[in-house]
This record gives C-alpha cells, sequence and structure tokens, in this order.
C-alpha cells in the first residue's frame, strides 16, 4: 500500500467517526438545552478537553509551529499568554458561570447576559448577536478555507473539493447532534491534537540529538534565536510581551468556549476539568514551540525557499511511517474543525435562540426549536460555505480582529460579572460596543502594526467604558430612589 493510499485511509476513517459521533448525539438531542447545551450533561475530560481544543485553531499546529521556527526562543512567550487566560477562564470564570447559567436557565451567552442585566436585556440580546455574527462569521468562512488547503497538502485534492469536503462533514454532524456532537467531536479531535503535538516534539528533538544540542546548533545559526528576547529591547520588548502575553485576555471572551462551562454537568465536573485543561495547554503550547525550534535545524531551507507554517506536515511525512503520518495529518484538520463546529453552533444558537426567538418573540415548542437551530446551523453553514469558496479576501480581514473583538467585547462583562463587580445594565452594553468598535478602530489605523497588538488597549478602553456608563447610571438613578 503506497503512502497517498495509508493517508487517504487514515482520513476516510478520521471524517467516519466524525459522522457516526454526529448521528449518535442526534438520537440523545431532543429539547432545546439539548441541542444548544447537551442537557448541561458534559463530564470533566470532555469539558476539560473540548474547550481547549475550540479555543485553538490551526494556528497552533501551523501558525504557532511557524512562529518558533522564525523567531526562536523568543516565541515561547505566547505559552504562558495562553496559560494565563486558561487559568483565569478556569478557575474564576468557569465555576460561577456554570452556577449562574443553571439558576437562571441561560442556554448561550447573549442569554446568560440578558438574565444578568435584566435592564437591558432586549439590547444586549441585540449588541451580542452583531457581535458574535460579525467576528464569528467572517471567521467560519476562512477556517473552511483554512481546511480547504490542509485537504490539499495532505491528500491532494482540489482546494474547492477540500473546502466542501471538510465543510459538508462539519455541517452534517453539528446540523444533526448539536452541542453534545460538537463537543464530543472537539473531545475526539482534542485528544489527536495532543498526541500529535507531545509525540512530533519528541522526536524532532531527538533527531537533533536532545535538548541541549538543539540550543546549542540554534544558538550557532542565529544567536538571537536562544535568546528570550529575541534581541528586542525598550519599547520594541515591551510591545512584544504586551502582545504576548495579552494574548490571554482574549480567552473570557470567546463564546464557543464559555458555553462548554455552561453545559458542564455539576460543580465537580468545573472542579475536575481545570486540571487537564491546563496539562492539555501545557502539552500542546510548549510541544508546538519545540517542534517548531527542532525544525529550524532539521529543515533550514524553510526560511528562503518555503513556509514555516508548512513544517508539521512536510516533517510528519518525512520522519513517519504513512499510517502514522496519517495520524499526525488528521490532527491538522482536528484543530482546524474543531474550532469551525464550535463557532459555527454558536454562531447558530446566537441567530436562532437569541435573536429570533427571544428579540423578535417568535415563541416556539421544544421540538420546533430545536429544528429552528438545525436550520440555522444549516443556513449559516452553507453561507460559509458559498464564501470561503468564493475566496472572498474581506473575510480574511474579519479574522484579523475576530479573536481580539470577541475578548475586547465580552471579556470584560464576563470577569465583572462573575467577580460580582458592580457592573449596570448600561455598563455592559458601553463595554460591549467599545471593546468590539475600540478593537476595529486599533486595527484599521495599523496601530496593532506600530504601537502595540489591539487586545489589551481595547480590552482596557472596554473596561473603563463598562465602569464610567455604570457610574453615571447609578447616579441618576440615585436622586429618584431617595439615596443620598
Amino acid at each position: 500500500m503506497n503512502v497517498h493510499t495509508t493517508l487517504v485511509l487514515v482520513v476516510t476513517a478520521y471524517m467516519a467517526a466524525l459522522l457516526w459521533l454526529g448521528w449518535w448525539a442526534a438520537r440523545l438531542t431532543r429539547s432545546p438545552e439539548e441541542f444548544f447545551l447537551a442537557g448541561r450533561s458534559l463530564g470533566a475530560w470532555v469539558t476539560a478537553v473540548s474547550s481547549t481544543a475550540a479555543s485553538e485553531s490551526g494556528w497552533v499546529v501551523l501558525g504557532a509551529v511557524g512562529m518558533a521556527y522564525t523567531q526562536g526562543v523568543s516565541a515561547l512567550w505566547f505559552a504562558p499568554g495562553c496559560l494565563l487566560g486558561y487559568l483565569v477562564n478556569l478557575y474564576l470564570v468557569a465555576p460561577a458561570l456554570r452556577r449562574q447559567s443553571a439558576q437562571c436557565g441561560s442556554l448561550t451567552l447573549p442569554d446568560w447576559l440578558a438574565h444578568r442585566f435584566p435592564s437591558h436585556g432586549k439590547s444586549l440580546r441585540v449588541a451580542s448577536v452583531l457581535v458574535i455574527l460579525l467576528c464569528l462569521g467572517g471567521y467560519v468562512a476562512a477556517q473552511l478555507t483554512a481546511t480547504g488547503k490542509a485537504m490539499e497538502a495532505i491528500l491532494g485534492l482540489p482546494y474547492r473539493t477540500g473546502i466542501l469536503l471538510g465543510g459538508l462533514v462539519i455541517v452534517a454532524y453539528t446540523f444533526a447532534g448539536g452541542f453534545r456532537a460538537v463537543s464530543w467531536t472537539d473531545f475526539f479531535q482534542g485528544l489527536i491534537m495532543v498526541f500529535a503535538l507531545v509525540s512530533m516534539p519528541l522526536m524532532a528533538v531527538a533527531a537533533v540529538g536532545g535538548y541541549s544540542p538543539l540550543l546549542a546548533q540554534l544558538a550557532a545559526q542565529d544567536p538571537q534565536a536562544v535568546s528570550p528576547t529575541g534581541g528586542r529591547s525598550g519599547w520594541a520588548l515591551m510591545s512584544f510581551l504586551v502582545g504576548m502575553l495579552g494574548i490571554g485576555l482574549g480567552y473570557p471572551g470567546q463564546p464557543h468556549v464559555l458555553t462548554r462551562y455552561m453545559a458542564a454537568a455539576s460543580p465537580r465536573a468545573i472542579r475536575q476539568s481545570q486540571l487537564i485543561a491546563m496539562l492539555w495547554g501545557i502539552l500542546v503550547f510548549y510541544g508546538a514551540g519545540f517542534l517548531g525550534l527542532a525544525g529550524r535545524i532539521l529543515m533550514p531551507q524553510l526560511a528562503t525557499t518555503g513556509d514555516p507554517e508548512q513544517l508539521f506536515p512536510l516533517l510528519a511525512k518525512t520522519m513517519l511511517p504513512p499510517w502514522l503520518a496519517g495520524i499526525m495529518l488528521a490532527a491538522i484538520l482536528a484543530a482546524i474543525m474543531s474550532t469551525v463546529s464550535s463557532q459555527l453552533l454558536v454562531a447558530a444558537s446566537a441567530t436562532s435562540h437569541d435573536f429570533t426567538e427571544q428579540v423578535l418573540g417568535a415563541a416556539r415548542t421544544g421540538p420546533a426549536s430545536v429544528l429552528a437551530g438545525r436550520l440555522a446551523v444549516l443556513i449559516l453553514g452553507l453561507a460559509a460555505l458559498w464564501v470561503a469558496l468564493g475566496e472572498v479576501r474581506v473575510v480574511f480581514w474579519f479574522v484579523l480582529f475576530a479573536w481580539s473583538g470577541l475578548g475586547a467585547a465580552f471579556g470584560p462583562v464576563v470577569l465583572a460579572s462573575v467577580l460580582g463587580w458592580n457592573l449596570t445594565g448600561k455598563g455592559a452594553l458601553a463595554t460591549i460596543l467599545t471593546g468590539f468598535f475600540a478593537t476595529v478602530a486599533w486595527k484599521a489605523t495599523g496601530l496593532s502594526q506600530t504601537l502595540v497588538y489591539e487586545l489589551p488597549p481595547a480590552f482596557a478602553l472596554a473596561t473603563a467604558a463598562g465602569w464610567m456608563f455604570s457610574h453615571w447610571e447609578r447616579r441618576r438613578a440615585a436622586p429618584r430612589q431617595g439615596l443620598p
């Protein structure tokens, strides 16, 4: 059996497994709570691994590896930035969000915000839905194009055929099984990712002689490659560190991650998931980093004649037997598809449940609500496929601020709510709008490239706006309530 045939069989088995999980989840999905939150039944392992896999798209197995290859040891600063975000989410946000969402029966993040701030519930739903659709709509389409490129690189399929194949599989299992199918498939895909990003770096580092020889060879290539600062100093170093560590600010604002905590079976499941998720993150982030460092020695030609982001698939094909290379290459698809399905479901639930049912008042019975959710998945999924097939380049502009836009819009509100800060409904609305538009403005004016990554300043501006509007609202209410 030749290499190509083996790769085709492995990837076919992987796709079949995703469809089977979707079919099985569909058998258990009857009510809106089951379709949108898996009946709040996720165990610790599924909560932990599916939430982490959903937050890390193909940028980990491709982008982070390529960044470490290009920048050297200094690129590893992205790992503590992401892990700080994990810590905040798992230990501060998850327990409170799970408890509060269960108490008020919220099915989505906008749903929870509307219950949390009932005086501005409808406005918060509308603003939240718009931000989610603007950020995630383009992101889903762009991730589908990444799926097409991965299929082209792995199986030699035509680019558009790869988009259709990957996209239709994602839409099929999300349509059928809803949140339960997305969580189960993300768990499965998260296990593939961590296996690949532990075993591949170990083999690559061993191939260059071990950790110390790796550093010695990197230093011989370029002394700055082993410097924690990468040769930066002054403002350049400060901007770099703020940007790298500031990545973590985005995690409390990602709806496709936060819903995993809302769906956990119990507070005990949340507590058990904390260590699992942190361990997953450490292995994946540092695995990607060390793979990039070792790849710089193993494939130096990529620096001048190739794309460093293709290091992972190239090493897998050259170092491993075909069947194992197929599993490693499936990890690339897993990283992409786990995020796409999660984002697609969040966008669909925001459209169906929050906007159509809650804002427009289209009351539905349980089965009708599930059907509406499935139709939203189908329509949005097919629309994203159409955009991806058309290669509309504007979609990539949305991707540039999607993570930051969601993080700056929702992160401060979520943190203020779960920590019990005195945020009002008007303050919450101001935070969401300021965070989103500040991100867009910062990115559009080029300040992300010339000054600092957009998320930290947008997050700070959104927090300030929330505090000011909350203060003004309380002051205006005080005379009417007879307060001093």
